[in-house]
């Protein structure tokens, strides 16, 4: 009895994020990197270990989760950056394409070499939180032209924005049908946009320089048909 009722709420736990919404990919990474994609320019390192993703990073990378995501669709998870590093930019990449090869962002990632730069002309949302030596945070949106506008409210620089070194954060993406995409830290929602050309699909990736960030509790969440329907 005692192990039908472990069983069950396991079960809850796995499938269920939040009421409304059901778990479509939970990562421990207890297959390491076996469904990441690494970019990273010489003299870093990045591995799984205990139940975590370490970046160990110098001159510039990028992870990006192998499996493709549709909105709606809800990302989150926990990242710490080490003090023992350079405490600064703990960013990421979501719902990202290459225009050039839409449907294989992964498979052409032989151009890319984990500088910054590479990714200029790339179709997709992107936070740097903690940025220019932990500076900035900030929230843009590319357009795969090479574009990459900065409205003054998406450049916050008050010191509650920014890194605290060795603190667990919790960050969660959300991303709806209609265009409306929230990137939020510790519960706190620090960027709501309405995007007029929404991008609805795409992949995530995680992004830093010459920092050491820690990942771990990693879910991918989708809304159930209930929740979902107005």
């Amino acid at each position: 009895m005692m192990r039908i009722r472990g069983l069950v709420l396991l079960l809850s736990i796995v499938g269920c994020a939040c009421a409304g919404e059901r778990v479509v990919h939970a990562e421990d990474f207890s297959r390491g990197l076996a469904h990441w994609s690494v970019e990273q320019m010489p003299g870093g390192r990045v591995f799984a270990e205990n139940g975590r993703l370490v970046i160990d990073d110098a001159g510039g990378c990028t992870v990006w989760f192998r499996e493709k995501l549709r909105a709606p669709v809800t990302i989150r998870y926990r990242a710490r950056v080490s003090s023992a590093s350079r405490v600064s930019d703990l960013n990421c990449f979501w719902m990202t394409s290459d225009p050039a090869h839409p449907d294989k962002l992964i498979a052409n990632a032989a151009g890319r070499t984990g500088k910054f730069e590479d990714y200029d002309r790339l179709a997709t949302y992107y936070v740097g939180c903690g940025g220019n030596e932990n500076t900035t945070t900030r929230f843009r949106r590319y357009d795969g032209t090479g574009a990459k506008p900065l409205r003054p409210e998406h450049d916050l620089r008050a010191r509650r924005f920014l890194l605290v070194g060795d603190r667990s954060y919790l960050i969660e993406i959300t991303v709806s049908v209609d265009g409306r995409v929230r990137w939020a830290r510790d519960g706190e929602v620090l960027f709501d946009f309405v995007d007029p050309q929404p991008l609805r699909e795409g992949w995530f990736g995680f992004r830093t320089v010459h920092s050491r960030i820690e990942i771990e509790s990693f879910k991918v969440a989708a809304p159930t048909e209930a929740a979902a329907t107005p």
